[in-house]
């Protein structure tokens, strides 16, 4: 805590006079009684505070054992916590018998002409401030801010000749942000306050303005002098997102479970007429179209409206074509296709050649989220990005085995690869470098498609010719799960992009599982990550 808190203050030997500070060392100082609470922060009412002394108590004669500087950190999040929750006279009691403070007494200070408006007292506040600061610029950029600040309200009040005075003889004189100067003297154009407020993007005069205002100064100071704005909050923050980061199993879409009442599957078309057979389909942008490829002695390409059942293209180049890879751009209005005899095309919806590229031996494909980009795997045991606006081509992965298959991420920056005989590769394909070799899989020369899935793609499966489906975490190389139940080879698995903790996979066995989470199981019956089929969908 006190490495991201309150940034390592040491603790103070013996306390110095000061009128609003009661809190040191479990000593208690009646000046404090006033409109300033003991913490050193401002009060509304100070009534109903439990007095610290007792004639009967001989804890007051008693040294208290000074807090460790952990133990200091905590007490004044805490402090600031309660403080933002209007809870004064518990931020005062906590301090009085903490022998703690809030913040610096000068920064306290600062804090109330800040929100007072006293800008020649916050002005005066920041010389003593100063010696408390690492940066000796950073002087100069708060007081900017506090002028800018009382600019600003003459404005808003009416006092142009005063506002005006603070522009030319109090920030033009500072020689800082020059540029910023320039906007601010437009803002004397402003007749109304309202075209001010809209202008200089402004709350207007007040507590609102005033706030964000310290919001901005804070970030100047070190938090043994002042704590940073709802610190807490921002710690307690950063340990749930480090500790769900950290979490090999974590998938926060499935914290409310499954309900299985209201997914249920059930057959919606039977798209027929594939003499071939199908060995790829690749769904449109908007789900509205379903192509589906068959296997190498197949030309022929189906395009499905998947809404109305009906086919709108069936497309053949030519009868030595291959076409058993597809991808659609983007825009869900174009597609590529190819195969391994050599084609590459780029189509329309109703099967017109766009563009094709020759002497490509595709083995699958991909469309980035440029629209112009197309990944295409070759039988050079690399991915190239190939452009059809510019005609230009280039280099971005080189494995020293076939690639089978591979997928990209939805931010298009990883790549996921099945390699004959080496399993499931990670790559970067900004940084053109392999990321992690994923273990356990057995890949031969099997095409199995691997997936990327679960909350913000933190997971990736994939199926395996010793009929498993795998499940890794994306920063681990050792699987999580191990999922039982095909009878050959699993060659595709495919993750629910609505629903998190769904995914299916298909195999060889002719059937299509879908998977979801195993029920609750105590920790000693169980390690790790744990799922079941919920479903066995038969294919003939």
């Amino acid at each position: 805590m006190q490495a991201n808190g309150t940034g390592g203050q040491e603790p103070e030997p013996e306390p110095e006079p000061e009128p609003q500070l009661s809190c040191r060392n479990g000593e208690s100082s009646s000046s404090a009684a006033g409109a300033v609470h003991s913490n050193g922060l401002l009060s509304s009412a100070n009534k109903g505070l439990p007095s610290t002394e007792s004639p009967t108590s001989d804890t007051s004669t008693k040294k208290k054992k000074r807090l460790s500087q952990s133990d200091e950190d905590v007490i004044r999040l805490i402090g600031q916590h309660l403080h933002g929750l209007g809870l004064n006279q518990t931020v005062d009691l906590l301090m009085q018998e903490s022998g703690c403070r809030l913040e610096h007494p000068a920064a306290t200070k600062f804090r109330n002409h800040v929100m007072e408006g006293e800008w020649e007292k916050a002005e005066s506040d920041l010389n003593e401030l100063k010696a408390l600061m690492h940066s000796p610029s950073a002087v100069m950029r708060m007081k900017f801010l506090l002028l800018q600040q009382k600019y600003l309200e003459y404005l808003e009040d009416g006092k142009v000749l005063e506002a005006l005075q603070v522009l030319r003889a109090e920030l033009t004189p500072l020689k800082y942000n020059t540029e910023r100067i320039h906007v601010l003297s437009g803002y004397l154009m402003c007749t109304l306050p309202d075209d001010l407020r809209a202008k200089a993007e402004w709350e207007g005069k007040g507590t609102a303005s005033r706030s964000k205002l310290l919001d901005k100064l804070q970030t100047y100071l070190p938090p043994s002098v002042m704590l940073p704005p709802r610190r807490l909050q921002t710690l307690l923050r950063q340990a749930v997102e480090l500790q769900r980061d950290r979490c090999l199993y974590h998938n926060s879409k499935l914290d409310s479970g499954l309900d299985d009442d209201s997914h249920q599957l059930k057959q919606l078309k039977t798209l027929e007429g594939h003499a071939y057979g199908v060995s790829y389909l690749a769904w449109s942008p908007d789900d509205t179209y379903l192509i589906a490829c068959g296997p190498d002695d197949c030309s022929e390409l189906w395009l499905w409206n998947v809404q109305t059942g009906e086919l709108r293209t069936k497309m053949s180049q030519s009868h030595e074509d291959s076409l058993t890879s597809v991808a659609w751009n983007p825009d869900g209005k174009r597609f590529v296709t190819g195969g391994q005899r050599g084609q590459f095309y780029q189509c329309d919806l109703d099967g017109n050649l766009l563009d094709s590229w020759e002497g490509v031996r595709v083995q699958c494909l991909w469309c980035l989220n440029d629209g112009r980009t197309v990944l295409a795997s070759d039988t050079h045991q690399r991915i190239r990005g190939y452009n059809f606006e510019d005609l230009t081509d280039r280099n971005i992965v080189q494995e020293d085995h076939p690639i089978m298959s591979f997928t990209v991420s939805k931010n298009g920056r990883l790549a996921l690869l099945n390699v004959a005989t080496q399993g499931v590769h990670l790559w970067d394909l900004q940084d053109r470098v392999l990321v992690r070799k994923y273990q356990g899989v057995t890949q031969g020369f099997y095409t199995i498609h691997s997936c990327f899935g679960g909350y913000n793609e933190d997971f990736i499966a994939s199926g395996s010719e010793d009929h498993k489906v795998y499940i890794w975490h994306k920063r681990s190389e050792l699987p999580i799960a191990e999922l039982t139940g095909h009878t050959r080879t699993v060659n595709c698995v495919s993750w629910n992009p609505a629903l998190p903790g769904l995914m299916a996979s298909a195999s060889d066995d002719g059937t299509v599982r879908v998977w979801g989470p195993a029920p609750f199981l105590d920790s000693q019956e169980t390690e790790g990550l744990t799922a079941e089929h919920l479903i066995k969908l038969h294919c003939p």
